[in-house]
């Protein structure tokens, strides 16, 4: 998890297992889905994309998780989604340039049929971002 360019051979010298036995152990963890993937971890705000708000979403009657999705995934500025307990049916996560461009987003995101109101909370400052650790 803390460098996903390391080399079977270096992870294997880590673990105490040869290079062989640790891409074996990597193929079985991306077959059982423990593993989703390697990727780099981007800096929104390098990209321009450094104004970010959480949405709580109430939706109109009784909406599956699927229809939400649905009609969230054509919207750029939303980077996550979530259903949630509580009063509102879902939590949105959206990214966007600026505060006139979270503006643009959040009024398409009210716009959908499937809205029937929001809450908005906007980030100020990012206090703690950790990856999931495996527990000891």
């Amino acid at each position: 998890m803390a460098n996903a360019r390391s080399s079977y051979a270096d992870i294997g010298k880590v673990v105490g297992l040869s290079a062989p036995a640790v891409k074996r152990r990597v193929d079985r963890l991306l077959e059982t889905g423990v593993l989703r993937g390697f990727t780099a971890v981007v800096d929104p705000e390098a990209l321009g994309w450094g104004t970010e708000a959480f949405v709580e979403v109430t939706c109109n009657g009784n909406i599956t998780p699927a229809r939400i999705r649905a009609r969230l995934e054509p919207l750029p500025e939303v980077v996550a989604a979530y259903t949630v307990s509580g009063a509102a049916d879902a939590i949105v996560h959206l990214r966007a340039s600026d505060i006139h461009h979270l503006e643009t987003a959040l009024e398409r995101l009210r716009g959908l049929e499937i809205v029937d109101r929001t809450v908005s909370t906007v980030v100020l400052s990012r206090l703690l971002e950790r990856p999931p650790t495996p527990e000891a």
